[in-house]
């Protein structure tokens, strides 16, 4: 599995690293063994044996870090990554939720925009390149929604 969330890593850090003009996305250069190291949570989306998206996030007392979110690029537009994050939000309700995104990258500010994250902040990570870091309150499962995301974690 970790082969295929690495595959599918690469395709969707390179259409955001398109997105937003810089290839130093730090997920995007990762390799098999520095994934497999990470100590994130997962959730999968699958149609069948295909691997449509997943989303990798930290937890604590206090709340969620989504760390990735990642689409396959023909499922783009679908609501896998909305769906994704709704039911990470339901399955770790009543806290607050965290998550950074390049700043040029439109469609992945408007899904957490949707989703009620509010933005908090910019902050440049390497030089030239910079993220908007957002924060969405504890939510209640009416703020979020329904999902019929599958997965493992």
């Amino acid at each position: 599995m970790a082969a295929r969330l690495l595959r599918l890593q690469h395709d969707a850090y390179a259409v955001e690293a398109a997105l937003i003009g810089d290839d130093r996305i730090p997920p995007l250069h990762e390799d098999l063994e520095a994934l497999r190291a990470t100590s994130l949570r997962w959730l999968a989306a699958f149609d069948g044996d295909e691997l449509l998206g997943a989303l990798g996030w930290t937890e604590d007392d206090t709340g969620v870090d989504i760390d990735r979110l990642m689409v396959a690029v023909h499922a783009h537009r679908r609501g896998v990554g909305t769906r994704l994050v709704r039911e990470v939000l339901l399955q770790e309700g009543g806290r607050s939720a965290t998550v950074s995104t390049g700043r040029d990258n439109g469609p992945a500010r408007a899904l957490y925009e949707q989703l009620l994250f509010t933005r908090v902040g910019d902050r440049e990570v390497l030089p030239g390149l910079w993220v908007v870091d957002y924060r969405r309150p504890s939510p209640t499962s009416q703020d979020i929604g329904g999902s019929s995301a599958s997965g493992h974690r």
